[in-house]
């Protein structure tokens, strides 16, 4: 057996990077959408926040992933190629309240999985990884709570 291409680290964290990676690259396709289609300003900032920071947290995860020999996913999955086709084609009232709540759901979703995620996985450069990713991924959903509210 070749052990030169195994991975350093198990597989909660294998499960985490897949699922990180793919809902992290389904936020910017679905902010970038958001910039165009939102029918509010603070949805249209809300999306830049989510482009600029989850291209941020996907560059340094798939860092992470690299040097610890973990494979990265290059696509999202088929329910969340779903949802941006159903949002890209969607603009407005009708696209802000989807995408709204779309955004609450699967930001508690991602606390949840990242809290989950640091109490099961024992690699420690992950651990400070998921650490120092929390504290945006709750101000994303303090944000997106925000502008439910008023609508």
């Amino acid at each position: 057996r070749d052990t030169t291409k195994m991975s350093m680290v198990g597989d909660d964290a294998k499960d985490f990077t897949t699922n990180a990676t793919q809902d992290g690259m389904a936020e910017v396709e679905l902010g970038n959408i958001a910039m165009k289609n939102a029918g509010t300003q603070a949805i249209k900032d809300f999306g830049k926040m989510m482009v600029d920071d989850h291209t941020k947290i996907n560059n340094e995860l798939k860092d992470l992933a690299t040097k610890k020999m973990v494979t990265v996913p290059t696509t999202v999955t088929d329910d969340q190629q779903k949802d941006i086709d159903k949002l890209s084609k969607e603009t407005g009232k009708a696209f802000d309240k989807d995408y709204v709540h779309m955004m609450v759901e699967g930001h508690k979703k991602a606390v949840a999985a990242f809290k989950s995620a640091g109490d099961k996985i024992t690699d420690s450069d992950y651990k400070d990884f998921i650490m120092k990713t929390l504290p945006t991924l709750q101000k994303h959903l303090d944000a997106i709570e925000a502008i439910s509210k008023k609508m």
